[in-house]
């Protein structure tokens, strides 16, 4: 890992700390650089089963920024070509990103230090959970600047604040601040900014405690229920809840359930 990698990784015991380190483009999600970047990131986060949850933050003032908008102004990068070209630039570039974190196994936790902007709020939605600092501000805003969500931001803002509201962020285009992220049940705390990532780790420490395997397991339910049935829903559940009788760490959380203790996880 070096100081220009597109995203930083930091262990602090079972917490992966991932922190977007372009702050000079304020973390644009642009270059086949950072598209590799989550997905081999990611690919060590499902492998490392040392590993039991994520927090992703930003580099510098901004969480992120979205696309470059001195690129699609010259025409540059995935916005080059023909309508053909670029949503086949779009499909093999920053739609990799949606789809590596559909692949994640881990929790991941959005600690948002500043603004995240277009595809930057779409980010943060690929997240299963989102804390803000206070300076945060939130804006699906790709009509203001003449295109659509093309990272799939018409699929993921309506699941986390709604069909309604989702619609009115994506057809303004118009930013909110940290509070208003809060009222809309787009964060689920805001915080001071020096407090942010404290916060953060702290909330993965929480996640962490748990056993492993079963976090990962309810990772792939929570996802599964995006899209799944009632009954296909059920169906996953039975499936991992039949494993996860049979796991050493069930069976040591019982244990430390009738003695009163806190469990000792390993990797069963």
């Amino acid at each position: 890992m070096h100081d220009n990698d597109p995203i930083l990784f930091e262990q602090r015991g079972a917490v992966a700390l991932l922190t977007l380190n372009r702050p000079a483009t304020r973390n644009a999600l642009d270059g086949e650089a950072m598209y590799a970047a989550f997905e081999q990131l990611f690919e060590r986060l499902n492998t490392d089963m040392s590993l039991r949850v994520a927090v992703l933050t930003g580099a510098g003032s901004a969480f992120c920024s979205g696309g470059d908008v001195a690129k699609m102004r010259d025409r540059e990068g995935m916005f080059a070509g023909s309508p053909q070209q670029i949503a086949e630039n779009y499909r093999n570039g920053i739609q990799r990103i949606p789809r590596a974190f559909a692949r994640l196994q881990l929790p991941i936790i959005a600690a948002v230090n500043g603004p995240a902007i277009g595809a930057g709020n779409d980010l943060a939605c690929m997240c299963d959970i989102r804390i803000a600092s206070s300076a945060a501000r939130f804006a699906e805003s790709f009509v203001k600047v003449g295109i659509v969500p093309g990272d799939g931001g018409c699929w993921l803002l309506p699941r986390v604040v709604g069909a309604s509201k989702a619609a009115e962020m994506a057809l303004t285009g118009d930013a909110i601040d940290a509070q208003e992220a809060l009222r809309i049940g787009l964060v689920s705390k805001v915080v001071a900014p020096e407090l942010l990532l404290e916060e953060a780790l702290a909330l993965a420490g929480r996640v962490a405690a748990n056993a492993p395997q079963a976090l990962r397991w309810t990772k792939q339910l929570l996802l599964q229920a995006r899209t799944g049935t009632l009954d296909e829903a059920l169906d996953a559940a039975g499936r991992f809840q039949g494993l996860a009788h049979h796991t050493a760490d069930h069976a040591e959380a019982v244990a430390a359930f009738f003695e009163k203790r806190p469990p000792r996880f390993g990797q069963g």
